[in-house]
């Protein structure tokens, strides 16, 4: 068995439940650059960025096409005004994030307070009910707005998730994440791995299957399907969806788990949200 064929099956496995070894985060991201530079020899790694158009060039004159009148502007527009406007009590977001919009590359990270992987969306809606305000929807809605433009002002920025590893909580909650993205479920009996990972590159009817590395560097997404952006727990539930698999809830435990080690994968990429997809 040769070195990539050992990677691939060590990173389609479950992770500690077969091999009952724990890789350090440090060591699962070597595996998987080591994995995609394996797999696709003459993609820098910095194009991962760029998710499946790293390795679809048909498909990347389309969507350098369309990022020239973008369908996500809209959006920005719409997520300044609700950063500019004060809530009902004269504060607002800025209250919350002193520091600006410029706050996409914190996100996710370990909150040693609430003991929780704290996303960009859930701090949104901490900092709206700290203020009074109702809680934004997770998936759909206004939630996108004003992650569009957060994503936006944060162009440029690198991914940088950091994992305590002094921490146990916070190490039980990136094995948690590991362990949800190896782990086969569903009627049609995939992981997540199956898809991006095993069969990366591949097509299923009209799509090319995008590599795990660059997965979460520009979301919020428009995608033509929805017609709409949405967030990236949208996505995952669509994708548990697609297996027919019972999905979980957006900003539960499970997916910001999931999006803490997916993250964390993607260390060193630069975020390019929001995107624009199928």
């Amino acid at each position: 068995m040769d070195k990539l064929l050992k990677l691939t099956v060590a990173l389609v496995m479950t992770v500690g439940a077969v091999l009952n070894v724990q890789a350090s985060p440090d060591e699962d991201r070597a595996t998987y650059k080591t994995y995609y530079e394996g797999r696709f020899p003459g993609v820098p790694f910095e194009d991962y960025a760029n998710g499946v158009y790293a390795i679809d060039k048909v498909g990347r004159e389309n969507w350098e096409t369309i990022e020239e009148f973008p369908p996500y502007e809209l959006f920005i527009d719409e997520g300044e005004a609700m950063w500019e406007k004060p809530f009902a009590n004269g504060k607002g977001y800025k209250d919350c994030f002193p520091e600006g919009p410029v706050i996409a590359q914190n996100y996710p990270s370990w909150d040693k307070k609430q003991s929780i992987v704290m996303t960009l969306p859930l701090a949104l809606n901490q900092c709206r009910e700290a203020n009074g305000e109702k809680p934004l929807n997770y998936k759909k809605g206004s939630i996108n707005n004003i992650a569009s433009y957060i994503a936006y002002q944060s162009r440029g920025k690198m991914t940088n998730v950091v994992v305590p590893e002094d921490d146990p909580r916070a190490m039980e909650a990136y094995e948690k994440g590991k362990k949800f993205y190896f782990t086969r479920r569903g009627q049609l009996n995939f992981s997540c791995a199956s898809c991006h990972m095993q069969s990366v590159g591949m097509q299923i009817r009209s799509e090319i299957l995008s590599p795990a590395l660059g997965h979460t560097t520009h979301f919020p997404v428009y995608r033509s399907k929805w017609g709409t952006v949405g967030t990236l727990h949208r996505r995952f539930t669509g994708c548990n969806k697609n297996i027919r698999a019972k999905p979980f809830k957006a900003q539960g435990e499970e997916y910001r788990n999931l999006e803490y080690f997916l993250t964390s994968m993607s260390n060193g990429l630069e975020l390019n949200g929001p995107g624009a997809r199928k």
